[in-house]
C-alpha cells in the first residue's frame, strides 16, 4: 500500500474537519490555481493502477479517455461523471443521486448551476467516507472527489464536500492572496444553502459558526486577510468576512438583499472558476448587484489590517446564544436587534 502525498506550497491542519485532515493549496500560476481539502489518502496500487487519476492537477486527458461516463442534466447544466479504477460498495446510481442533490442545493442558492458543463471524477480510496475533493477551472470546470471503498448512504447524507467543491465553481479564479475569499464563501454558503434546501437545521449552522468562527480571528503578527495565509484565517476568517458582508448588505438595503444577491450578480456577470478575475472586478460585480458599496468597504477594512470583530456581541445582536446549562444546542431570540436579518439570511431572494 502506498500513500499519495501531493507536493504543495502550504500545509494546514484542518481542525474543523478532523485532526487527520489537512488543507493544501497548490498554485503553479494564476491560470492553474486550485484548492484541495483532503486527509492523507491511501490507495492500493496494482492491476487497477490509479496513479493517472491522482496527480496534483485534474487529469483531464485521463478522464476524457474513460470509456464509461454518465451524464446528468440539472438546472440546464450537464455534469459528466467518470470513475477511476477501483471498487466501491455503493451502486453508482446512489452516488449519482448524491451528486444530483448537491447540484440542486448549489443551483437553488445561485439561481442556476454555476457552469454549463462540468466533469466530475470519482476516485475510489481505502476506508469509508468522503476523503476529500478538489475543484479546477483551468481547462474547463471539473471536480475530483475521493470516496472510500466502504462508504455508506449515511456517509453521503452527512457529507458536505461535494457541495463545498461545487460552490468553488461559482467564483472566478483569484490570485493566491485572495484564497480566503474562495474558501470563506465555500464554507459560509455551503451552510446557508443547505438550510435553504432543508438539508440542515438552522440551529446546526449557527452552533457551528459560534464554535468555529473564532478560529478565523487574527492572531499575533496578522497583516489582514490578503497577507495572512494561515488555515484559520483562510477558512474561518473568510467565512467571518462573508457573514459580516451579508449583514452589511442587508443593513444597507433595508434587509431586501444580502450576500446571495451579490454572488448571483458575480455569476450573472460572467464570473466562474473557468475565468480569472481580479478582486476589484469581483467586488464591482457584487456591489453593482446590490446597489451598495458594502463589499468594497469591508474589503478595504479587512484585507490589509488585523480586524477583530466582537463575535460575542454579534451573536447577541443576531439573537444566538448557547442553550441553557446542561442542554446541548443553541437558543434563538427572535426579539434581538438583528434577528430579522438572521432570518432573512436563510431565505432565498424573493
Amino acid at each position: 500500500m502506498n500513500q499519495l502525498i501531493t507536493k504543495s506550497s502550504q500545509w494546514r491542519v484542518n481542525t474543523a474537519i478532523s485532526a487527520r485532515h489537512y488543507s493544501v493549496y497548490i498554485a503553479v500560476c494564476l491560470t492553474t490555481a486550485f484548492a484541495l481539502t483532503a486527509p492523507l489518502i491511501s490507495f492500493a496500487y496494482g492491476a487497477d493502477n490509479r496513479a493517472a487519476y491522482t496527480t496534483p492537477y485534474m487529469p483531464y486527458k485521463a478522464f476524457d479517455k474513460l470509456k464509461q461516463k454518465t451524464e446528468i442534466n440539472i438546472e440546464g447544466a450537464e455534469l459528466t461523471i467518470g470513475y477511476a479504477p477501483g471498487q466501491l460498495t455503493l451502486p453508482r446510481q446512489t452516488i449519482h443521486n448524491w451528486l444530483k442533490n448537491a447540484a440542486a442545493i448549489v443551483s437553488k442558492y445561485y439561481g442556476r448551476y454555476p457552469v454549463k458543463n462540468a466533469r466530475i471524477l470519482i476516485v475510489p480510496a481505502e476506508g469509508r467516507g468522503i476523503k476529500g475533493g478538489q475543484a479546477f477551472g483551468y481547462k474547463g470546470a471539473a471536480i475530483r472527489l475521493y470516496i472510500g471503498q466502504h462508504t455508506t448512504i449515511a456517509d453521503l447524507n452527512r457529507d458536505w464536500v461535494a457541495i463545498h467543491e461545487m460552490i468553488h465553481l461559482a467564483l472566478p479564479s483569484v490570485a493566491t492572496r485572495h484564497y480566503w475569499l474562495s474558501e470563506g464563501l465555500a464554507v459560509y454558503i455551503e451552510s446557508i444553502a443547505r438550510v435553504q434546501a432543508d438539508d440542515l437545521k438552522q440551529e446546526t449552522i449557527w452552533a457551528d459558526f459560534m464554535r468555529d468562527m473564532p478560529k478565523g480571528l487574527p492572531r499575533a503578527n496578522d497583516k489582514g486577510l490578503d497577507h495572512t495565509p494561515s488555515w484559520g484565517r483562510r477558512y474561518w476568517g473568510g467565512a467571518m468576512f462573508c457573514l459580516l458582508l451579508d449583514i452589511s448588505i442587508r443593513q444597507n438595503t433595508k434587509n431586501k438583499m444580502g450576500l446571495q444577491t451579490a454572488m448571483r450578480g458575480v455569476l450573472e456577470a460572467g464570473g466562474s472558476m473557468e475565468t480569472q478575475w481580479s478582486m476589484s472586478r469581483i467586488i464591482a460585480a457584487a456591489d453593482t448587484a446590490t446597489g451598495t458599496n458594502s463589499f468594497r468597504t469591508l474589503y478595504q477594512k479587512m484585507s490589509a489590517a488585523p480586524v477583530s470583530p466582537d463575535l460575542k456581541d454579534l451573536w447577541q445582536k443576531l439573537g444566538i446564544s448557547k442553550g441553557a446549562r446542561g442542554k446541548a444546542g443553541i437558543a434563538l431570540n427572535e426579539q434581538a436587534p438583528l434577528a430579522a436579518i438572521r432570518r432573512a439570511i436563510l431565505q432565498p431572494p424573493g
